[in-house]
């Protein structure tokens, strides 16, 4: 009896190693595809993103006349338009005079009072881009303004 105890015990004893070591190796693996998988969920992929440059399409000065409130009064204002697209870019070159001519109109229609505050520049800037947004013609589409930006204000 004594052999048959012996020899039982070293092919059981090899089974349990050889468990074990499957045991080990299984969460190993384990560990290892969960460190992976939640080092890729919160590292962030940096996916290259090309940046297109912003069009600005500055303006020549306007000085205009305001309307009487007591006194004569005067603006003087420098408008940069960013613009949306180069197609809209190209649009405002061609129709340049039409586009003076709407930004003259927005501004003279102007008291000086109602240009004070900030609030009052923003609603300015506001007006200028809905009034260049509109179609030069009955078959040209419109222009895509993303803000109108004041490089010079001087009122007096």
């Amino acid at each position: 009896m004594a052999t048959s105890t012996e020899t039982a015990t070293p092919g059981k004893s090899k089974k349990k190693i050889i468990v074990m070591g499957l045991l080990a190796l299984a969460l190993a693996g384990v560990g290892g595809g969960g460190y992976f998988f939640m080092k890729s969920k919160s590292a962030p992929q940096h996916k290259e993103v090309k940046a297109e440059a912003p069009i600005f399409f500055a303006l020549e000065p306007f000085t205009v006349n305001l309307q009487p409130g007591g006194r004569n009064r005067f603006l003087h204002v420098a408008v940069t338009l960013k613009m949306a697209d180069a197609a809209s870019q190209a649009q405002m070159t061609q129709y340049l005079p039409e586009v003076r001519s709407r930004v003259l109109s927005t501004l003279s229609n102007r008291e000086a009072e109602s240009l004070a505050t900030p609030e009052d520049k923003t609603r300015l800037s506001g007006e200028i881009m809905q009034s260049l947004g509109q179609p030069f013609g009955p078959n040209t589409p419109q222009q895509k303004i993303a803000s109108v930006m004041f490089t010079t204000f001087m009122l007096q």
